[in-house]
């Protein structure tokens, strides 16, 4: 179920009424459960044996972990939930690209293969709810919490349908005690949330969703290398707002659904693109997903606690998994490189963790310095961006070639091929300037 469809619009007035209508704590985690399989299966029923599957599965390796003082036990249990969480994952995210990039490697060998691929559709969320399980066991296994007696809460953590399918990623410490605990109605936290779903409606459905069109014109394969360079930066910057506008609106829509029900989620998106700097822009984007990756693998390599050598290897490892953690396609293996290297002069500069305070809350007007730094910091990601929405990375090389060279004329008339470019667009520009996205 989609949160800009007509059905949430029934779903969630319902769901609303008789959450609250229910006093008993363990009542309503049941009903919430209920209404979070409900949302998840509205796609295709058979998404719940997965996610049932992977509920189940990492409950009982937390009480398993909880119960053992056998170190080397505890790191078998361990080790069950990341190879059958991440093998799920594998299976259905990415089997299919492994088997035809290896058929591709062959055949350029000389050796034909003929690539076995699996038709199945690919479980809404995977990505997300099997990162928020592993979290769970990993913080067990490291006794940074105690592990859940409780099954329904610990399903109802994992199916929790505000923030199921696009984020946050939320933390079972965070999150595993406000279900577990009985909640009150909380009027001014209600407009809260009601508020700041209006806000996430506003940018997934007026700037995402006009940018959309747009961007899919300018971005067409086979006009590419036709269009003028000015026009593919045009389609380079509105596929910025688009791609926040769809990511930080969904967010900003679940935190906002989540405050209804008397449950708060992690912030998400802070201001990205009044970032300094690439490494203070990946601290405002996607902020559970970049915490994630710091905790849980960064962190566990070594960090930057660790000889030069190692230290740059394990930052091309979290951009790269970044990358493909998004889509089993070599463009987004290049968008992770490419930040990485954005990454690098920082790091050895001892620059990446220089602009730590956040400025866009200041209305003050920033100095000059730290208008052009945002300035050039939204080029480089908007370039970023160029590999992110390329279909592969032949059409992306050829969109960054035009984007620089071809500047001729037709410019004007391309423009006014797209009429569509209408006043909504633009005032939905205006009002993510005004409301520093």
């Amino acid at each position: 179920m989609l949160f800009n469809s007509l059905d949430f619009l029934i779903f969630l007035p319902i769901v609303f009424g008789v959450y609250w209508a229910i006093r008993n704590i363990q009542v309503q985690n049941a009903f919430l459960l209920l209404a979070s399989y409900v949302f998840y299966g509205w796609w295709d029923w058979r998404f719940l044996l997965l996610i049932i599957f992977s509920s189940a599965l990492d409950y009982l390796c937390g009480l398993g972990l909880e119960r053992s003082s056998n170190d080397r036990k505890r790191k078998w249990i361990l080790s069950i939930s990341l190879v059958m969480n991440l093998g799920l994952l594998g299976v259905f995210k990415y089997f299919n690209f492994f088997t035809a990039e290896l058929a591709l490697q062959a055949s350029r060998l000389g050796v034909e293969l003929q690539p076995f691929t699996l038709n199945v559709l690919l479980p809404v969320g995977i990505s997300f709810y099997t990162f928020q399980t592993l979290s769970y066991t990993i913080d067990v296994y490291r006794r940074r919490m105690r592990a859940t007696r409780n099954p329904l809460a610990f399903f109802t953590y994992v199916a929790f349908f505000p923030q199921l399918v696009a984020g946050p990623i939320e933390r079972a410490s965070e999150l595993l005690p406000q279900i577990l605990r009985p909640r009150k109605f909380d009027f001014k936290e209600a407009v809260s949330g009601v508020e700041q779903m209006l806000w996430g409606f506003f940018k997934k459905i007026v700037i995402a969703d006009n940018c959309a069109r747009f961007v899919a014109l300018i971005f067409d394969g086979d006009t590419i290398g036709s269009t003028h360079g000015g026009m593919l930066a045009l389609g380079a910057v509105l596929f910025a707002f688009q791609i926040y506008g769809d990511f930080s609106g969904y967010s900003d829509i679940a935190i906002g659904v989540a405050r209804l029900l008397g449950i708060k989620l992690m912030t998400n998106f802070s201001y990205p693109y009044f970032s300094r700097n690439i490494a203070e822009f990946w601290r405002r984007w996607h902020i559970s997903l970049s915490t994630w990756f710091r905790d849980y693998l960064y962190i566990p390599l070594g960090g930057s606690r660790v000889p030069m050598g190692k230290a740059v290897r394990n930052i091309f490892i979290i951009f790269l998994v970044s990358g493909f953690w998004h889509g089993a396609n070599k463009t987004f293996i290049a968008w992770g490189a490419y930040n990485a290297l954005l990454f690098m002069p920082l790091f050895f500069l001892k620059r990446n963790r220089a602009d730590l305070k956040v400025i866009a809350h200041d209305r003050r007007i920033p100095p000059l310095t730290d208008v052009v730094r945002m300035l050039i910091t939204f080029g480089l990601v908007c370039i970023g961006w160029v590999f992110f929405r390329a279909d592969n990375l032949h059409e992306a090389y050829h969109f960054l070639t035009g984007m620089a060279l071809n500047y001729g004329d037709g410019f004007s008339f391309q423009l006014s091929e797209l009429h569509q470019l209408n006043s909504i667009t633009g005032t939905t520009l205006l009002w993510v300037v005004r409301r520093t996205c």
